[in-house]
Parts: structure tokens; C-alpha cells; sequence
């Protein structure tokens, strides 16, 4: 069975920190003071929600379109430190024949930002990516210059594979070269897996 499209009850993952749901236009409101109040969040971001009410609502039904067709599994943070929202993040590009996907499209408001929030998530993700859905490969993606999202990457344990050149557009309609990570199966379990765990518990950044 699908296990994330295949049943009716909605993949729900969370630890101390942190809770990922499948996101709702209920959950415009949350959201909404990222759009209006931080436009530096979807600078590199090629899905934009940044602007208002309108571009944020478009945001949100785009997602449920994608989970409604099975391309994409879009996720709403919650941060029970704060008790507060913190942004969003999702599964795309889901191959299940190839036992690949892509993680992305990930991003925080500012003050959840370098706080830890976001490896207790890249943590929940992986696990069940690898250990329920038994994906082989996990891709990440990112704007070759957006550096603070690649050191992000690199520090949960992603391995640099290349970079496509010139292959998208940016959200002020520039071309960009996408910087392409990766963690494969075996190293989820030989390792990173545990040393993301060590650095949870520790309490780095990031």
C-alpha cells in the first residue's frame, strides 16, 4: 500500500520538538505574517507564497492540488517550544517504482531559523522516508547560491553530487544553477542517521 497516499488518515510525524502535518487553507492565518512580513524567506524560493493573502492562499491550494494528485506530500511545521507555526516543508518529485523522492521546498520564519527546529524536522522526514517508506535515495536541491540553505544541507549529512547549470528559473525570473545533495540508504543507516541524532540531543544549531 501507498503509505502515504493510500489511506485515509493523514501522515502525521513529530518528536519533542517538532510537529509536521499535511498542510490546510485553515492554516492560512498561521502562516500569513511570513507572506506579509519576512519577503527575504522567498528569495531563492521557485514557489512563492510571499506578498499577502493572494499569493499565500494560491500557495497553499497548489500544495493540496499536488498531494491531490500524488506528486507532492506538503507539510506544515509547528514548533512546540513556541507553540507556534514555523513554515513548511514537503516530499516531491515521489517515485516510488525508483523508491526515490525529493525534500524540499523547506522554509522557517526567521526567529525558527538557526534554532534546531529544522534538523529535529530533516531527522523526522528521513526517518520515515528511509525506514517507513524504504526509499533508497532522498534528493535535496537548492539555488547554487543560496548558501545558508547548503551549509544546512551538509550539516544534517547531505553529499554534494553537482550542480545543473542554468536549469530553472528564480522567482524574479532569472536562470539559476541548482546545486544537487543527496543521502542514499546506506548512509542513512551507517551513520548520518545517528550523528544527526547525537547533534538533536546535543542541542546544536540549525
Amino acid at each position: 500500500m501507498n503509505l502515504l497516499f493510500g489511506s485515509e488518515a493523514p501522515c502525521i510525524l513529530q518528536n519533542d520538538r517538532a510537529l509536521l502535518r499535511p498542510i490546510s487553507i485553515l492554516d492560512l492565518p498561521y502562516l500569513l505574517p511570513y507572506s506579509i512580513q519576512e519577503p527575504e524567506i522567498w528569495k531563492f524560493s521557485l514557489l512563492q507564497a510571499g506578498g499577502g493573502i493572494e499569493p499565500l492562499t494560491e500557495y497553499i491550494q497548489l500544495a493540496q492540488q499536488d498531494m491531490k494528485m500524488q506528486t507532492a506530500y506538503v507539510f506544515i511545521v509547528f514548533d512546540k517550544l513556541t507553540q507556534q507555526y514555523a513554515g513548511s516543508t514537503r516530499f516531491y518529485d515521489i517515485q516510488l517504482s525508483q523508491k526515490t523522492l525529493q525534500l524540499g521546498y523547506t522554509w522557517y520564519g526567521k526567529i525558527y531559523q538557526g534554532t534546531g527546529l529544522n534538523k529535529n524536522c530533516k531527522f523526522l522526514l528521513l526517518q520515515f522516508a528511509f525506514e517507513v517508506l524504504q526509499m533508497e535515495r532522498v534528493e535535496f536541491r537548492a539555488d547554487n547560491n543560496n548558501q545558508k540553505s547548503i551549509a544546512a544541507m551538509k550539516s544534517i549529512g547531505c553529499v554534494v553530487e553537482g550542480v545543473l547549470r542554468n536549469n530553472g528559473f528564480t522567482a524574479t525570473g532569472q536562470r539559476r544553477d541548482s546545486i544537487v545533495l543527496s543521502i542514499v540508504k546506506d548512509e542513512w543507516f551507517g551513520g548520518v542517521k545517528e550523528k544527526l541524532r547525537v547533534r538533536i540531543n546535543e542541542g546544536l544549531k540549525g
